[in-house]
């Protein structure tokens, strides 16, 4: 059985080897993915990274794109794994965001390998209240005023 996981390890390697050649970035840069939420005061970014040191980690943001990059250091590479998913590398996100925010009131916590940015939008993105006239009267909050 152990002959077996070494040849799909070596299978592997090969594999990665050859996607590497046609796609480079796909051997040095994994994938982040990202839960966004948003509330009318704020876009909220969750990112499961565990494992990274938070000093290793690179937040920007420009042109309202956000980016996060950094690096997961690899553990155990000369040990034989039975079973191997935790992904480990580089890795780079960017996305562009749907309003603009205030890119000096951006705050950023990683607790127990989870990312959180909390990014507060632009009083230009914030939702505008229009007051409607109804019979030549001021609606306020859906009440006539």
């Amino acid at each position: 059985f152990r002959e077996m996981m070494e040849m799909r390890n070596v299978m592997d390697r090969l594999f990665s080897d050859f996607v590497s050649d046609v796609w480079p970035q796909s051997r040095t840069t994994a994938w982040l993915p990202l839960d966004i939420k948003e509330n009318e005061d704020e876009f909220v970014v969750l990112a499961s990274i565990p494992g990274v040191n938070p000093d290793d980690l690179d937040i920007t943001l420009t042109n309202n794109v956000l980016t996060i990059q950094g690096e997961i250091p690899a553990v155990g590479e000369d040990e034989t794994y039975y079973l191997r998913e935790r992904h480990y590398g580089k890795f780079y996100r960017s996305i562009q965001l749907p309003a603009t925010v205030k890119a000096d009131a951006i705050e950023a916590e990683y607790v127990n390998g989870v990312l959180t940015l909390h990014l507060p939008k632009a009083e230009e993105a914030k939702p505008k209240h229009i007051p409607i006239l109804t019979n030549g009267h001021k609606t306020i909050e859906g009440k006539a005023a």
